[in-house]
């Protein structure tokens, strides 16, 4: 478990937010376009970098400017926060050597740093960074050296959120309280963990690489979008080998997208996979809670202390 958690410091309105496309090429302009209104609307100062409309195949450019793009938002002294524009695949790809204590120092690269070095020596406060699906190799890798970010909706999506999903990310960015999440309990008593929320398919590519953080302690959330159940039972199927369930203290599960099976093909539901592969570990689990690719999309902020209570079907962050 991760022992110390920096929360940067909370937005407010003036303050300076940069929009990188650090995964996939952007399509959605409109809605693009929709979700940086909504922080403009706030009283922020969205800056969107010249080249957010770039490709290099499905990417939103090639690795290297990507890679810049983090690099140069996070060094920024005046920008306090990171909105990431979509998801699609390709954060892992600027991960690969990627060091936050040699970027915070000016650097663009090298093998990940721990939580004291960081902290020793990095020149400027944590930024915000906010996204989710794709972005979870991001909010992974900032907790492995001991900075919290916000899986929440990207600028693609935001605008399609009801308005209590859209205040409840301000909420907490800024400082405020948020109030617990109602889903299906399973039965199987209280759990208090750390929350390290994730599309699946992602952190399941994450596993046994150096960005895959120390799961002892986490309550795991999970969503996903176009998986075939199959697919979600071969994912869960490999954690469970893997052992890295082993010491997780409880599961939250969001919503499951576009994930139900072929017409006419005999299969399992998705619903029914989930409680095959998580139904028997011996932890509280909670199904059906708002977040994930479908809206609502609730803010989960990562590397928080949370309460999943399965009896009750309650996810609450312990303030």
């Amino acid at each position: 478990m991760q022992s110390q958690i920096i929360i940067p410091q909370p937005l407010q309105p003036g303050d300076l937010l940069r929009v990188i496309a650090p995964s996939g090429a952007l399509r959605e302009l409109t809605t693009f376009e929709r979700g940086v209104e909504i922080w403009r609307s706030r009283g922020y100062r969205v800056e969107i970098i010249p080249e957010i409309d770039d490709r290099w195949g499905y990417l939103a450019g090639n690795d290297e400017n990507r890679r810049h793009h983090l690099a140069s938002a996070w060094q920024d002294p005046e920008c306090r926060g990171i909105l990431c524009a979509r998801g699609g695949f390709g954060s892992t790809r600027i991960l690969e050597n990627w060091n936050w204590e040699d970027v915070g120092q000016g650097g663009q690269g090298g093998q990940s740093a721990s939580f004291s070095s960081y902290t020793s020596h990095t020149p400027h406060t944590p930024k915000w960074i906010i996204g989710f699906s794709d972005i979870t190799a991001l909010l992974w890798s900032l907790y492995k050296i001991g900075i919290s970010g916000v899986h929440a909706p990207l600028l693609t999506t935001i605008a399609d959120e009801p308005e209590w999903s859209i205040q409840r990310l301000f909420d907490w960015v800024e400082g405020r309280f948020v109030n617990a999440l109602k889903g299906c309990g399973w039965g199987g008593g209280v759990a208090n963990g750390i929350l390290l929320p994730a599309n699946l398919t992602v952190a399941t590519h994450l596993m046994c690489t150096p960005i895959q953080p120390n799961l002892d302690g986490v309550i795991l959330a999970f969503e996903d979008v176009t998986e075939a159940p199959y697919r979600i039972d071969r994912m869960l199927t490999q954690w469970r080998m893997s052992g890295a369930l082993s010491k997780v203290r409880g599961i939250a599960l969001g919503s499951f997208t576009k994930c139900e099976p072929p017409a006419g093909v005999f299969s399992f539901s998705v619903e029914e996979v989930l409680r095959d592969r998580l139904g028997d570990l011996g932890i509280p689990v909670v199904s059906d809670l708002p977040f994930g690719h479908e809206a609502p999309n609730a803010a989960l902020p990562v590397g928080v202390e949370v309460t999943l209570d399965a009896d009750q079907g309650i996810l609450e962050i312990v303030n």
